[in-house]
């Protein structure tokens, strides 16, 4: 096929977060779910923020990876200075 070669990450386009289907026994994913509402994140950015812990600790998180993109609600903006 062609254009389906794969192009070289800019930081101006940055890539798509990847999907991908976890299949977790129910209770684990109680258990999950309660500490992501104590830690007031949700699920998904719980298991996330876990498995980034574990490449890190294990000495295998790459250098390149992107930090997890944080949501809510943005900075107030400053009022401009007074003349």
């Amino acid at each position: 096929m062609e254009g389906t070669a794969a192009r070289p990450r800019s930081r101006a386009t940055p890539a798509r977060r990847k999907q991908v289907l976890l299949r977790l026994d129910p209770v684990m994913y109680e258990a999950l779910a309660r500490w992501a509402a104590d830690e007031l994140r949700s699920t998904n950015a719980q298991i996330d923020f876990l498995l980034r812990r574990a490449l890190r600790d294990a000495g295998r998180l790459p250098d390149d990876a992107r930090p997890h993109p944080r949501r809510g609600r943005p900075p107030r903006e400053q009022p401009p200075p007074a003349d």
